[in-house]
């Protein structure tokens, strides 16, 4: 879009008045989402007991207390000396803890046998007899596949090893995937293919070693506040600080270096940024020749892309790849991390590949301060995908299509071989699924796909399709007031259990209330749901603990080895990091100290990396790059975000960034177009972003949701949507949509 005309300047609609004291959007029907804590609490010193657990949000897993008054009731958090941490919280952290008595608590299960009618509070065994009806009632009709689950990377770990096998043995499905699926795929194909191993090689407390630090993808500052510190850590000492992103973030504000690439262009800038390294003789060949396959191609590949091809490719100046390349390669120990940024894409485990290949190749891998990571976005993002809610997944890491791990999995789960279904589809696959009706009937547990995913007229369409739909969770989501039955479940303050953080280093929430009458664990309803489904004798866990005991056993001797971890060894410890094998080994901090990987071989598999358009093609009609991320304020779908009244006051309703070149003024609204749909909101005007990108946050549902724009394109590898970029124009509108 050109700048406006300003003689029309007179005519423009008026912007955009952002009053925390009239309801957002997205909060209309919340009963707190104005400022005064849930249910009025008053702070009590008297009788108080602090509970040490951790955040509920985030990768990072920041240390807290939650204060518990005398009566056994949650009321305030205070921060922990937690070593992850130290004593800091994000906003979020702050009032993490208003959700546990939250006025907008689910208390009874809901059910309605028709969409047209409104829901009715019921017993629970109403709504588990009516579930488990309809199950039998699809699956007699259409057969086992015709029935799917989704599963969440916010659940404990005890409960995503629960998810996997209550669809392969309880429901007998094939069809079982997470919402992790929209977060950590990328870089976990990325990590597999090259390490043979599926986690960050080095823990937080490396950041604070090394002598260059590269961010790509990643806004940190609010995405991952804590992190943070150590980043500040680092620039101390005298790190140089490179970001990659297309806005200049937080972080990006005070870097050395910001590489401000254009969406989608991120592996042709690192395979650039490769050749540089290669062509001044920067690489470590010793350190090739001695822990790698697969150079020799990546070299040729790289060579395609000198700096003045990828410059143009990415819009940035060639002289910055250049250094780069030399600052990068000429630390005396670097590291990267990334997020995402660059995962988020048709082409994202490429990108993740790409970033790999040049710490590997500069030698900067398996080292105090020198390595490679990615930032896990949900809070057991980690731990919830390595236990067996994946589609090809079976606990421990193992594949679902190897015949050796289906084996071990079925003596420790009590069945035969031929009963173990194959490998599923992805969570977009299965709404693709539920539109052709071969997935008919579907239960969520700790998701919100409403707002979440991508094409939101596809999703919502998949969705009503279905002929039954039952949904978990502790607040009536955007999702659940769409299914048949809504089954209320525990807070993570109310049940104990094991989540892993970025670093991979398992950590123990602790239970600091009892939940509501009426409320029931995820435990609890995922057993009695295969009790009643005859498969009760392959859940007989009585809560969290028997579960973990069963995961430990399940993982043990793989990659993904929890074995040695027990709930004795967190409290004492404060988290161990997997891979570790006995109760007398300390955990795996650092991977590859001993310069091998997890492959048979040892050998650190170099993957060669070509760059490709997005898969949502630009044209005149639609010029400029949509992109679409977090914010401080609120996570994820915002269903527990939107409903705390600090969150809301800090961050009320979503925004376009546009560049001044397109000549808005701050508030006025902004008509947001792309192949899927168009919406309003009102611009922030800024220099912080390219002119030829647009980016909204994607916390809210329709009519004001990111991902009614978004396009369903899937990485053909991991099968992550393409948020991160679509093709989109913008125009001026008459008033912002609410």
């Amino acid at each position: 879009m050109t700048a406006t005309d300003p003689a029309k300047a007179a005519s423009r609609p008026v912007p955009v008045s952002i009053d925390p004291s009239i309801a957002p959007p997205g909060t209309r029907n919340f009963r707190d989402a104005g400022g005064i804590p849930a249910d009025q609490w008053h702070a009590d010193q008297n009788g108080e007991t602090l509970v040490p657990t951790h955040c509920c949000f985030c990768g990072v897993q920041c240390g807290m207390y939650l204060r518990v008054d005398k009566g056994g009731k949650v009321f305030g958090v205070e921060p922990r000396n937690h070593d992850i941490n130290r004593m800091r919280l994000c906003p979020k952290g702050i009032n993490a803890y208003q959700q546990v008595n939250h006025p907008d608590r689910l208390t009874a299960p809901l059910m309605r046998r028709s969409r047209d009618e409104e829901f009715k509070e019921c017993s629970w065994d109403e709504a588990l007899d009516f579930t488990v009806s309809e199950i039998r009632r699809i699956q007699e009709a259409h057969g086992n596949d015709a029935f799917g689950l989704l599963g969440g990377a916010s659940l404990f770990s005890e409960k995503t090893y629960l998810v996997g096998k209550f669809a392969r043995v309880a429901l007998k499905t094939k069809h079982v995937d997470y919402n992790g699926r929209l977060c950590m795929v990328s870089a976990a194909g990325a990590n597999k293919l090259a390490f043979g191993i599926d986690r960050a090689g080095n823990p937080f407390s490396d950041i604070l070693l090394t002598d260059c630090l590269l961010i790509a993808g990643s806004n940190v500052g609010e995405c991952f506040p804590v992190m943070t510190q150590y980043l500040w850590g680092a620039r101390d000492r005298g790190a140089s600080l490179i970001v990659v992103d297309p806005r200049e973030t937080a972080i990006a504000r005070t870097a050395d270096i910001h590489v401000a690439l254009k969406p989608g262009t991120d592996s042709a800038f690192f395979n650039a940024v490769l050749n540089v390294v290669i062509a001044e003789g920067l690489t470590d060949e010793a350190y090739i020749a001695a822990h790698t396959t697969g150079w020799d191609e990546v070299k040729k590949t790289v060579a395609e892309y000198p700096p003045s091809r990828s410059a143009e490719i990415c819009g940035v100046p060639a002289s910055q790849i250049v250094q780069v390349a030399r600052v990068f390669a000429g630390a005396g120990k670097a590291m990267a991390w990334h997020a995402r940024g660059i995962e988020h894409h048709s082409q994202g485990v490429e990108n993740c590949l790409s970033v790999i290949n040049l710490c590997v190749a500069t030698g900067h891998i398996g080292k105090p301060g020198a390595g490679y990571g990615t930032i896990t976005g949900q809070g057991n993002g980690q731990g919830g995908r390595e236990h067996g809610q994946k589609s090809d997944m079976l606990p421990g890491g193992r594949s679902i299509t190897n015949p050796e791990h289906r084996k071990q999995i079925c003596q420790i789960w009590g069945i035969e071989e031929s009963e173990l279904p194959t490998a599923g589809t992805s969570m977009m696959e299965m709404v693709w699924q539920m539109q052709r009706k071969e997935i008919r009937g579907l239960i969520g547990i700790c998701n919100n796909p409403f707002v979440s995913l991508p094409n939101y007229a596809v999703v919502k369409d998949g969705y009503d399709t279905a002929e039954f739909h039952a949904q978990f969770d502790f607040f009536l989501s955007e999702t659940a007031a769409n299914a048949h039955v809504v089954f209320p479940v525990t807070t993570w303050a109310e049940d104990e259990g094991v989540m892993a953080n970025a670093e991979a280093r398992v950590v123990k929430h602790n239970k600091a209330q009892e939940p509501p009458a009426g409320v029931r664990t995820d435990t609890w309803v995922i057993c009695e749901l295969a009790r009643r489904l005859g498969a009760g004798k392959h859940f007989d866990f009585p809560g969290s603990r028997e579960v973990f005991e069963e995961l430990r056993v399940a993982s043990a001797g793989t990659v993904n080895d929890y074995y040695g971890i027990t709930y004795d060894r967190l409290d004492e410890t404060g988290g161990i990091a997997w891979p570790c094998p006995s109760t007398e080994h300390p955990g795996t901090p650092r991977l590859f100290e001993d310069g091998r990987t997890y492959h048979p071989d040892g050998k650190i598999h170099m993957q060669v990396v070509e760059w490709h358009l997005p898969m949502d093609a630009y044209t005149e009609e639609f010029p400029l790059s949509l992109t679409t991320g977090r914010t401080v304020a609120h996570f994820l779908s915002g269903n527990q975000t939107r409903r705390l009244g600090a969150l809301v006051e800090q961050t009320p309703r979503p925004w376009v960034e546009v560049h001044p070149s397109h000549g808005f003024r701050n508030g006025e609204p902004v008509r947001v177009v792309t192949r899927r749909g168009s919406e309003v909101f009102p611009a922030l005007v800024t220099e912080a972003i390219r002119p030829d990108t647009v980016f909204i946050p994607y916390h809210w549902p329709v009519p004001t949701s990111a991902n009614a724009l978004t396009i369903d394109a899937l990485d053909p590898r991991s099968k992550i949507p393409e948020y991160k970029v679509c093709a989109a124009r913008i125009e001026a509108a008459e008033r912002v949509d609410e």
